[in-house]
């Protein structure tokens, strides 16, 4: 049997890879606004393989869970996102090797090195538009929550509200990484679509967490 810690990480996993599953038809409208349009349909096809090999994944610890997740996305999602994807659940996974419980702190630290990695990766970084300009802030969220006291559901909810507000505070920005920077000025006026899908998958998170986990106490 899975500890509470490892069951909570084991949720947000299903649910990112739900609203993924759900959402292809949205993502990759709008990238395809500036981008290719491969967006929704590549992180649908390698979120796919992890809905369909879900029983699978070796659940020795947290580390080792999110490390066959980071390898099933790497290797089954094409172009840019397969990459930077991948490379923010192996960064997440590598904090928290060998541990079926976390703290606060660990999930701060996982999110922070998932940001790393991506900001690596992809040569970016807040103010590009891309999805670190919602993750960004959504992360500082968590840590201001969690440094508050806040219980878990409202800490998600949060998370979610700023993840939405940065993603909207993309669409007046000028690309400066990815395809969508060949476009040049063409790429203002439209949200990023890593940024948006940042934001969709928190405010799901946030709705399934509020009937899961009581929002007081």
């Amino acid at each position: 049997m899975t500890t509470p810690g490892f069951a909570d990480v084991e949720f947000v996993v299903r649910s990112i890879t739900r609203t993924c599953l759900a959402n292809e038809k949205e993502f990759g409208d709008l990238d395809a606004v500036v981008g290719d349009g491969d967006f929704g349909y590549s992180l649908a096809r390698g979120f796919e393989i992890v809905e369909n090999g879900w029983d699978s994944f070796d659940r020795t610890d947290i580390g080792t869970f999110l490390q066959k997740i980071a390898v099933t996305i790497t290797s089954r999602i094409g172009g840019t996102s397969g990459p930077i994807w991948g490379t923010a659940f192996l960064r997440a996974a590598g904090q928290v090797k060998g541990q079926t419980e976390l703290s606060g702190a660990d999930v701060v630290r996982m999110l922070r090195a998932a940001i790393e990695g991506i900001k690596q990766r992809g040569a970016s970084d807040v103010g590009d538009k891309t999805l670190l300009d919602a993750l960004v802030p959504m992360t500082d969220t968590v840590e201001a929550s969690i440094a508050a006291g806040k219980p878990p559901a409202e800490i998600v909810a949060d998370a979610a509200a700023t993840a939405r507000e940065a993603a909207d505070a993309t669409t007046p920005m000028l690309a400066r990484r990815g395809r969508a920077a060949y476009t040049g000025e063409r790429s203002i006026g439209s949200p990023d679509a890593g940024a948006v899908a940042v934001a969709v998958i928190a405010e799901r998170l946030a709705a399934e967490w509020a009937t899961r986990v009581p929002t007081a106490g």
